[in-house]
């Protein structure tokens, strides 16, 4: 008996990647520097649970917990710096240069574009316990079991909720 698995597809500005969940590998194509060529990672693809793009790199998540990143480096295409912090990664979330994973235990780690919104250190401290979160092209979001409201990256792309604080604290 065979078993069906669906496809699924993601795309950056310029590539796409193609894979069946819980598949042994990712199809890529389109602009090699955009996301369009796997091969330096194909190997380590496999057992892929979902798959996210910023404008010009894909993050996998692999059924470890592990992720998987490529493309344009400062796009998010290298996670080398995070790495050894993606673990149990619940879920990655995208904007247009950077990626945030929820961890098992709540905790987000992000990587990308530094001078955008790839960097979080300025909020690192108070992402914990994040229920939800959400994305602009440059900014994200995180809502904290709380209640309050945690944001980073471009100001006037949603970064900055310091004018909004004391709406967002009395909902």
């Amino acid at each position: 008996m065979a078993i069906a698995q669906e496809v699924k597809l993601a795309a950056t500005q310029q590539a796409f990647a193609l894979w069946c969940c819980g598949g042994s590998k990712i199809i890529t194509w389109g602009d090699p520097a955009c996301g369009g060529e796997s091969s330096q990672v194909q190997h380590q693809l496999r057992n892929v649970q979902q798959v996210q793009a910023t404008n010009h790199a894909f993050a996998a998540i692999l059924a470890d917990g592990s992720v998987v990143a490529w493309g344009m480096a400062d796009a998010g295409g290298d996670s080398s710096q995070v790495q050894h912090q993606l673990r149990n990664v619940q879920q990655v979330l995208a904007t247009y240069h950077a990626f945030a994973a929820i961890l098992a235990d709540r905790s987000v780690v992000t990587w990308g574009m530094a001078d955008a919104d790839g960097d979080s250190s300025q909020v690192q401290r108070q992402l914990r316990d994040v229920q939800q979160m959400q994305v602009t092209h440059f900014a994200f979001a995180a809502i904290l079991a709380d209640g309050s409201v945690v944001t980073w990256g471009m100001a006037d792309a949603g970064g900055d909720s310091s004018e909004a604080q004391d709406q967002l604290a009395h909902l």
